[in-house]
């Protein structure tokens, strides 16, 4: 068993930090294999190309499985000496879960339905009962589905019109591509029908005899085709909707607000073309509603004889447009809300009565309300900075408005808004068991300088008290891709960090879209390095500003916030305390060099080609992580990976770790965690998940020299 220092401790050593020392254990050494690649008459070398195990999605490889097997030993051995940690981490966790959690009831179909949590349990039990009755019927208990696997997830379900079957998918080990298994509800049996290769949504027709799902291809991790089903015949027998050649494409499916149509969207992140069908009559040809051109994005949904439309064809930060369902082309959609530079639109929803709205104003969110022919208005939330959205609203006609509220000290909450008397209604706040205070703590936004001139929202969270004088631990995290915004959101484990003063920030980066659609296209492609370097501005900022001291912070990022991490740990390794990445796009390069990947094709549109671009490959070449990596002093660094991620692949996280095990001239610690019956998104269950955060957060505080 190694240690640490008896000696370690959060004190200042020539004016820096003491950084977590790497064990007395010898770590894991790779082995270097000379392997090179040609393009664009660039010649790329690879030391550790060989960890990509030749024969993937299968990983038989022995000496790849050893070197995995040789790190997750090494970090054991970390861990071992800190179990206490991890154990009283892992028990604060456990004290602030509700362990009969369940959601509010919603109805649909003459039912009313909800979730709840078995106390102990990992998994969520589902149950129906009839509106006009008492006894509850499980038809999805989730714990006994998870019994002999290591990972489970539940995709999708969907209950047929005449709530006679049962329809759902799950996946097993982190694969994500999912089995679909359809049960007769009235004999509580399974039917024989059982489809692979399914990308997880599922939906039944209107006749309850055929089921809607999305095929993978066999060989990639792509949806292949939109497929119907007819019970009771075998899956190759399938009808399809609608097909995708385009390698760069994916599609997806849902069912309108008015259940009136499908919609089939086929694109990636910068394109797609949306198509509808009847429910009515499956055997029509889709029908598209937009052209597939260039930068034109498309969300569509269903109501009152018409389709309306979120589209960005005429503003950056979208419009909300309808059209007659009976002539639905282009040249009729008439505007119901214009796009505005200060208003980006981000999802609607049609009800009978009116259209919600949910959208952001210069990065505060909201929700919006247009009844039918009566003035807009905008509904009243409790606090200006907080995640706000629409909840689970199935019927088309209904009189009050679900809404899901949270915020950094507000507990996740569940509203009903009132369309009548416009008042929100409390249905419920997320119990916090072992006891929480929200004016304990305290939240604010600030805005950081970037080095351009914008300026970079930051949210932070701390304890009362928390002194902006440089003495205290903060910890920094951020995504910055896919216009995917981080929300202003609530989180019991984080309370463990805020508890032992830290104060806990969210770098809002372009890459995301907290500040419009215009920021997720400034850090995106040719403009992706305005996402490190807001990120490392951020810092510098709560630095001068007094938050922190410089070398005091950790930070961490995951999947393509991964990426972040691994940029930023490279060009600014001296502002870190620590940094965890998990599971992370740090082997950018690679990656979009090799077309047969089952992801890279669709994310040229979010990196680029640099198979097709001199100027592309020198461009990602200049801040992938991995090709970056120097002989320099890095932070200590938790990394972590799932054996059979489809997303980001194992490899990437190991040749990340072995490469700069082998390049830096620093001592201080460097551990891998790979998880080899998981994918993405690690362990599963509520329990397990919070294994993992216990472990991931005793890696941050150990570093801060903080050991109970």
């Amino acid at each position: 068993m190694s240690s640490l220092p008896a000696d370690y401790s959060d004190k200042k050593k020539s004016g820096l930090f003491i950084r977590l020392p790497q064990l007395q254990a010898k770590a894991p050494q790779a082995i270097a294999k000379a392997f090179q690649a040609e393009y664009h008459g660039i010649t790329l070398t690879d030391d550790y190309h060989w960890l990509r195990d030749q024969g993937y999605p299968e990983v038989n490889d022995k000496p790849v499985l050893d070197y995995l097997k040789a790190e997750n030993d090494y970090y054991a051995n970390f861990l071992a000496p800190h179990k206490t940690l991890v154990d009283t981490l892992f028990e604060e966790f456990k004290g602030r879960v509700d362990e009969t959690d369940t959601s509010v009831p919603w109805q649909k179909g003459g039912y009313e339905y909800r979730w709840y949590y078995q106390p102990g349990k990992e998994y969520k039990t589902w149950v129906r009962r009839k509106l006009d009755g008492i006894v509850e019927q499980i038809f999805i208990d989730e714990n006994l589905l998870a019994q002999g696997h290591e990972y489970f997830s539940l995709g999708d379900w969907d209950i047929s019109p005449d709530n006679k079957y049962l329809a759902y998918s799950v996946d097993t080990d982190g694969s994500e591509r999912n089995i679909v298994k359809i049960k007769n509800l009235i004999l509580n049996e399974y039917i024989e029908d059982q489809l692979t290769d399914a990308a997880g949504s599922v939906l039944f027709s209107q006749d309850s005899q055929s089921l809607i799902y999305s095929l993978l291809a066999k060989d990639k991790w792509r949806t292949l085709s939109v497929n119907v089903h007819k019970l009771g015949t075998k899956q190759n027998l399938d009808k399809v909707l609608l097909s995708e050649t385009d390698e760069s494409f994916y599609l997806d499916f849902y069912l309108t607000s008015s259940t009136d149509y499908l919609v089939i969207q086929t694109g990636n992140s910068i394109t797609n073309e949306v198509s509808v069908v009847s429910m009515a009559d499956l055997s029509q040809a889709p029908q598209s509603l937009n052209k597939r051109e260039q930068n034109f994005l498309l969300q569509a949904d269903h109501g009152n004889e018409y389709f309306y439309l979120l589209a960005n064809d005429t503003h950056t930060n979208f419009r909300v447009a309808k059209v007659a369902d009976n002539h639905a082309i282009y040249e009729d959609w008439q505007d119901v809300i214009p796009g505005c530079d200060t208003r980006y639109v981000k999802g609607i929803q049609v009800f009978k009565d009116y259209l919600a709205v949910e959208q952001s104003i210069q990065g505060i969110e909201s929700i919006s309300i247009l009844p039918n022919q009566q003035p807009s208005y905008q509904i009243s939330l409790p606090e200006k900075v907080a995640s706000v959205g629409l909840g689970t609203n199935p019927e088309f006609t209904q009189k009050h408005l679900r809404i899901r509220y949270e915020s950094m000290i507000t507990p996740g909450s569940v509203y009903d808004f009132d369309l009548i008397s416009r008042t929100l209604n409390i249905r419920k706040v997320r119990a916090v068991p072992s006891g929480y205070d929200k004016r304990n703590y305290q939240t604010e936004r600030i805005m950081a300088d970037a080095r351009d001139g914008k300026k970079v929202p930051v949210t932070l969270v701390y304890k009362k008290g928390y002194k902006k004088d440089g003495t205290q631990p903060l910890y920094l995290y951020a995504y910055g891709s896919y216009s995917f915004g981080l929300a202003p959101d609530f989180s019991t484990t984080r309370l463990s960090l805020l508890n032992r003063g830290f104060a806990f920030a969210y770098a809002h980066v372009r890459g995301g879209d907290e500040m419009g659609y215009q920021w997720y296209l400034d850090g995106k492609l040719d403009k992706r390095t305005n996402t490190f370097n807001d990120f490392i501005d951020v810092a510098e900022h709560l630095i001068e500003d007094g938050y922190v001291a410089k070398g005091n912070i950790s930070i961490e990022g995951g999947s393509a916030g991964g990426e972040v991490m691994g940029v930023v740990v490279n060009q600014a390794p001296e502002l870190w305390r620590s940094a965890t990445l998990a599971v992370p796009f740090v082997d950018v390069l690679n990656t979009m060099l090799d077309a047969t990947l089952p992801l890279t094709p669709p994310e040229w549109s979010e990196w680029g080609n640099p198979l097709t671009s001199k100027e592309t490959f020198e461009y990602i070449q200049g801040y992938s992580p991995y090709d970056n990596i120097q002989a320099e002093e890095y932070p200590p660094m938790l990394v972590t990976g799932g054996l059979n991620d489809p997303r980001v692949t194992y490899w990437e996280p190991a040749k990340w770790t072995a490469k700069v095990r082998a390049t830096k001239t620093d001592k201080n610690l460097l551990v891998m965690r790979i998880n080899m019956g998981a994918g993405h998104f690690s362990n599963t269950g509520r329990y397990g998940r919070l294994k993992d955060s216990a472990e991931e957060y005793a890696f941050a505080l150990f570093a801060h020299g903080i050991d109970k």
